[in-house]
């Protein structure tokens, strides 16, 4: 859909009430959350290597935040939309094999404002990573500027925040009738994982 054929995400309405990383959930036996991809890409490019390897294990769960591969504003523009397709194309397949998936919107320099939305649809729940994105006033005001145009684009009835949720940025949203369901990063358990891989 749009002008570089974004795989089609159809429309959740459900709201997670617990999340757990892609990571962890491959170990764990507690199945009422919804796994996220809000962690460090070598963490979870497997699933985009081999999907069907994870399947089973994803259908267990409440359902799946699709995958945050990182965009950087310094990565060439191409990389970027394959790491935005990416996502999306995992989510699809998901979707197909009946997991219930919510879009993760994410979007790297200006440029990608423009079809950070492609294959979204409107008047759901979608969710956005903060963590990371907004400590320097500069990655502050991309994330701000994208989310407006996220949001005008696609009317959500809640945003899924993982990460900081300042009211700076996520207040006018409230008023506006948005639900935010925020959720804390899992930071340390994370950096924990990345030292016993290094």
């Amino acid at each position: 859909m749009g002008l570089y054929d974004f795989p089609v995400i159809n429309p959740t309405y459900d709201i997670p009430n617990r999340l757990i990383s892609f990571s962890r959930c491959i170990s764990c036996k507690d199945y009422d959350q919804w796994v996220h991809f809000y962690e460090d890409d070598f963490l979870f490019e497997r699933i985009w290597r081999n999907p069907i390897k994870y399947l089973e294990i994803l259908k267990k769960f409440n359902g799946v935040i699709l995958p945050d591969f990182s965009l950087y504003r310094d990565m060439p523009f191409v990389m970027q939309l394959w790491n935005i397709y990416r996502s999306r194309a995992i989510g699809h397949w998901l979707q197909v094999n009946g997991i219930k998936v919510i879009p993760n919107i994410r979007y790297g320099d200006r440029r990608t404002y423009k079809c950070c939305c492609d294959g979204i649809s409107k008047n759901c729940v979608i969710s956005v990573g903060s963590h990371g994105t907004i400590k320097n006033v500069e990655d502050r005001i991309i994330f701000a500027n994208g989310l407006d145009v996220v949001v005008k684009r696609l009317h959500p009835i809640a945003i899924v925040v993982y990460g900081a949720c300042p009211d700076a940025i996520f207040d006018k949203y409230k008023q506006q009738s948005v639900q935010i369901i925020h959720f804390e990063p899992d930071y340390y358990y994370q950096l924990s994982l990345e030292m016993e891989v290094d």
